[in-house]
């Protein structure tokens, strides 16, 4: 049961953290300003943090014996 539960987490947070990663990435702007650039973003970071630890969840649960 702790498997099946913790492969769902892994698959499930893996594929959140890609999507919000890349929404993320996304909402990101960068521009020159006397020659340096800048990076501005207005993504918010806390779904990525979410799907990380859902991911990290999911692995302690595969890694631990039943």
């Amino acid at each position: 049961m702790k498997k099946t539960i913790g492969s769902i987490f892994t698959i499930g947070g893996l594929i959140a953290l890609i999507y919000t990663g890349i929404n993320y990435i996304n909402d990101t702007e960068s521009f020159g300003f006397l020659g340096a650039d800048v990076v501005v973003s207005k993504g918010d970071p806390i779904p990525m943090i979410i799907s990380a630890f859902v991911l990290v969840i999911g692995v302690i649960l595969l890694r631990t014996k039943d």
